[in-house]
């Protein structure tokens, strides 16, 4: 069975797919009036998740490449309002360690998957010899 046009629908395909591929990722969510979200903070909480991103060796050994000791560093966290140290904790959440690895395999997988596809409706077999 010969499927007119399929050159051409696969083509548009393989075209679609690169379109979609590219397509930026985003992320959306409810936003929070200013009044609510100001009245929810608990700053004991916040400065707890600072305290532990500081604690990293990590965090520690690239403030200090910049300069910075650990009075230089609590004596700026104490001066920070209740309304920054919120917004600092809500970045370190916010952090993706590692990226997205999961997102990329399961679209390497998507895309074999159509390509076999594609070659098993238009009747190709692919011989692989060395």
């Amino acid at each position: 069975m010969r499927i007119p046009f399929m050159k051409h629908i696969c083509w548009y395909l393989v075209f679609a797919i690169c379109i979609i591929a590219v397509a930026p990722r985003v992320e959306a969510g409810f936003s929070p009036s200013e009044l609510i979200a100001l009245s929810q903070t608990d700053r004991a909480a916040d400065m707890e998740k600072v305290q532990k991103l500081l604690e990293m060796k990590v965090v520690q050994q690239r403030l200090a490449d910049y300069g910075l000791t650990q009075e230089e560093i609590s004596s700026r966290l104490s001066q920070m309002s209740d309304q920054q140290i919120h917004q600092l904790a809500t970045q370190i959440d916010d952090l993706k360690v590692g990226g997205d690895a999961i997102g990329l395999v399961i679209g390497v997988l998507v895309i074999i998957l159509l390509v076999i596809v594609i070659l098993k409706l238009t009747g190709h077999k692919v011989a692989v010899t060395h």
